[in-house]
């Protein structure tokens, strides 16, 4: 396991965290009952965080064997999506970066689909969500890392060093061929950031390998895949009160189809001068955004829940509110001094 993936294992994990019972029944097609129970794996290598699946199977063999489509599903994201690391037999986002300015790169459809997105994303939240700024992110990512391994060192990057690097970020700068496979960063000097995104729209691909009635949470990302058993039951998710205990919930909201997101600036941030500076950057500032604790989404889809998340954490509540209804999601807001407010849609979904 990297380095990185030790540091920040444990605060990404504790942003939302799901409750539920054990064991229950389902009718057999010969019309008998046959005694279902709860299992759970976890992961500790992908998407730099902790993965858990929960499910009910007759047995133990069972679910690891439905498990499998999932994992090697996920794994594949995981590879595929990564700026960091190379993989044999293998390109990735980090190769589109490494060929900035010199060629286009051939790439899975995954890749393909997911950039795409991004691309929509982008047009959707007015440019609050930009892949294209890896450099800006990659100062921050650098500092951050020092901050943690020598506290007594940390420091803020230098403005104008952040500045200069946007000028190198554009999602015009993001060319890509779908009949060609290919993607390619026209500007040597830029990078993609897919971590705003990635790892939602991989749950959200892996987890239609999954049956019906499981629940796959990967750091503040939850996916149900129905109710309990693939019933009507839901899931209750505890959402974390971002001034509290790891244990402390805001609110418990019920799921049975779709996902929970949270992003919050508690759970990824080092230490300067007694002010904590979190990882979600607005790229209109260059800075760490201010307005939210956290904010928290509900919707269908996993990869929008993760993009809407980090977007309207960002902005003022009037104009996310609007972004999150057109697009058919709900939302919820800490701010600084602990006051919660929500959709009408997200007050529904309240656990009572």
């Amino acid at each position: 396991m990297h380095k990185r993936i030790k540091k920040i294992l444990i605060p990404l994990l504790i942003g939302i965290v799901f409750l539920c019972g054990c064991a229950a029944k389902e009718p057999t097609p010969a019309g008998d009952f046959q005694q279902l129970e709860a299992y759970q794996e976890t992961y500790f290598s992908l998407f730099d965080t902790v993965t858990i699946v929960k499910g009910y199977a007759v047995d133990e063999k069972a679910f690891h064997e439905a498990l499998k489509p999932f994992y090697e599903e996920f794994l594949l994201c995981h590879e595929l999506f990564d700026i960091y690391e190379e993989y044999p037999n293998l390109l990735n986002v980090k190769t589109i970066n490494d060929n900035a300015g010199i060629a286009p790169v051939e790439v899975d459809e995954r890749i393909i689909s997911l950039l795409t997105f991004c691309k929509d994303v982008y047009d959707m939240t007015g440019g609050a969500v930009d892949v294209t700024l890896g450099p800006v992110l990659s100062i921050w990512h650098n500092a951050r890392e020092a901050g943690e391994n020598n506290p007594e060192d940390a420091y803020l990057p230098d403005m104008e060093e952040l500045k200069a690097a946007k000028q190198h970020c554009g999602i015009d700068k993001l060319v890509i061929d779908e009949s060609a496979s290919t993607v390619m960063l026209t500007d040597v000097n830029a990078r993609l950031d897919v971590g705003a995104i990635a790892k939602g729209y991989a749950i959200q691909m892996a987890s239609k390998k999954l049956p019906e009635g499981y629940l796959i949470s990967v750091g503040g990302n939850v996916v149900a895949t129905g109710g309990k058993e693939g019933g009507d039951t839901p899931w209750v998710i505890g959402i974390r009160n971002p001034n509290g205990a790891a244990d402390d919930y805001v609110e418990k909201v019920t799921l049975v189809n779709g996902s929970v997101v949270t992003s919050g600036d508690y759970q990824r941030f080092y230490t300067v001068d007694g002010v904590n500076y979190h990882h979600i950057i607005d790229p209109s500032t260059l800075m760490p955004g201010s307005r939210w604790r956290s904010v928290t989404i509900l919707c269908e889809d996993s990869g929008l829940a993760d993009a809407l998340s980090t977007a309207v954490f960002l902005m003022d509540r009037e104009s996310g509110e609007k972004i999150v209804l057109a697009e058919g999601a709900e939302a919820m807001w800490v701010d600084q001094d602990g006051n919660v407010y929500y959709t009408e849609g997200f007050k529904e979904r309240l656990k009572k």
